[in-house]
């Protein structure tokens, strides 16, 4: 037998602040000998509340507490804490529980009345048999070593000052489009080679596809661009602002023939629409919409906000919608809510976020990660939602959010990793491509790749191709 033990870490506002700092973490094995799952990061996380004036309340776990329930599943609980410190006062009597029976997978119960737990043990360990504590290490800290030396070919950083790497493949081709953060984002531009090493050679020519164009409206804040195919037809997924400033969500299709770098090839953007012709957003921001094709059907989601930076800021959330192949840009839904950002890691320090959406699908799942935290700070992050690929994606109740995040700062050894695409190699194998910081204190963006790997029960992990 060996000991569970669960924990909060003291509270570091410059390397681990409030938000990361006051969840559940796990650590397995007796006194002294003790390893962190996780790498030490947390893995359960008290989701937030909303104020009345619909702002998010964040909120942290303090005194976290296992015990093993009558039906012999594990229980973890904890007192849900303000930032300053203190119990959040509408959980009075309550303690917020989670339920699992491998330390891998977690049910979230919700509140619970104290007085219905009086007759557990409630500690900050419990013995646990060797094969359950085996199989969580190897979960959360999965073995790296095994990577063929054939993928060895990408080096990091691949490019400085720019963020939102997508890479796309196209009739031989291979092409890099991304945030234009060294240049202001300001424009869009395109990269053309014929292998994905050489995307990122210094001789590789930037082709400036959409310039700045105040005839066009086209001023500021040429964001988040997405290269899909959307039944046959190429578009471009990206956001932007006119004079004023405010993104909204924008597509550009590529004429019949036409070269992905050429200017001249592209119809002009035209802004997303709601499926009765109104704006997508009115005195508020859209951005990061990404395209889905799963079961039958086609989806957009993106990234929405309200009130940014004012006191009544709701913070960036994930919204869906149903399109059309044919006319992409007007949604034939009502947009549903599908996230916002309530854990720990998502709001940490004052960062409000859920953005930069983008799935992948494997088997019969659909994968769509999105980036929580400070988008220009190490503690920037990739969580993940998975949902079955023949389900109605329009209903929320189809996805599955994961409490903790999958890329972080400390299961790659990157500095605030996140707001990430995917692709398929030349070899067959799944890459993600994202931004990092360079380091804790630093704010120059790298765009990275590494090759996607999978844990047992399917959760995507990343390990360095080199």
């Amino acid at each position: 037998m060996t000991e569970i033990t669960v924990y909060t870490r003291n509270i570091n506002s410059d390397e681990y602040p409030f938000g990361l700092a006051k969840a559940v973490h796990f650590s397995i094995g007796k006194e002294g000998r003790r390893i962190p799952l996780n790498r030490n990061y947390g893995i359960l996380f008290a989701p937030g509340d909303i104020s009345e004036a619909n702002t998010i309340i964040p909120l942290g776990i303090d005194e976290p507490r296992i015990y093993r329930s009558h039906d012999g599943s594990i229980m973890v609980c904890g007192r849900r804490i303000t930032e300053s410190g203190q119990p959040y006062e509408t959980d009075f009597g309550r303690l917020w529980c989670w339920q699992t029976t491998d330390l891998i997978r977690f049910k979230t119960i919700g509140l619970v009345e104290e007085s219905e737990l009086s007759g557990y043990d409630l500690e900050e360990s419990l013995e646990t048999d060797e094969t359950m504590a085996k199989e969580a290490l190897e979960f959360w800290d999965p073995p790296t070593g095994d990577i063929d030396p054939e993928h060895s070919k990408y080096r990091f950083p691949l490019a400085e000052g720019y963020g939102d790497p997508v890479i796309f493949s196209r009739d031989g081709k291979w092409y890099f489009i991304s945030t234009n953060d060294n240049t202001d984002d300001i424009g869009i531009y395109v990269r053309e080679a014929d292998t994905v090493q050489r995307l990122f050679d210094k001789e590789t020519e930037q082709h400036l596809i959409l310039p700045y164009d105040p005839d066009r409206n086209l001023i500021q804040t040429f964001w988040a661009p997405e290269l899909h195919l959307i039944g046959d037809e190429l578009y471009i997924l990206f956001a932007v602002s006119g004079k004023q400033w405010g993104p909204q969500c924008h597509m550009m299709k590529l004429k019949k023939g036409g070269s992905i770098i050429d200017p001249d090839s592209w119809y002009d953007p035209v802004k997303v629409l709601k499926k009765d012709g109104s704006p997508l957003a009115r005195g508020a921001i859209t951005l990061d919409m990404t395209y889905i094709k799963a079961g039958k059907g086609s989806y957009v989601v993106w990234s929405y906000r309200e009130h940014i930076m004012d006191p009544l800021d709701t913070g960036s959330m994930l919204y869906i919608a149903s399109v059309d192949e044919k006319q992409p840009w007007k949604l034939t839904s009502d947009p549903q809510l599908l996230s916002r950002p309530l854990f720990g890691w998502e709001n940490v320090a004052g960062t409000i976020n859920n953005e930069g959406p983008y799935a992948f699908i494997r088997g019969n799942t659909v994968y769509l990660t999105y980036s929580g935290g400070s988008a220009n700070a190490y503690t920037y992050a990739v969580g993940l939602f998975t949902a079955d690929y023949n389900a109605d994606m329009l209903d929320p109740a189809s996805w599955t959010k994961r409490t903790a995040p999958i890329l972080t700062f400390y299961n790659v050894d990157e500095f605030g990793p996140g707001h990430n695409s995917f692709f398929t190699d030349e070899n067959g194998d799944l890459m993600i491509a994202y931004h990092a910081e360079t380091g804790i204190k630093e704010h120059l963006r790298c765009d990275m790749i590494r090759r996607v790997c999978f844990k047992k029960d399917g959760t995507p992990y990343f390990v360095l191709a080199h």
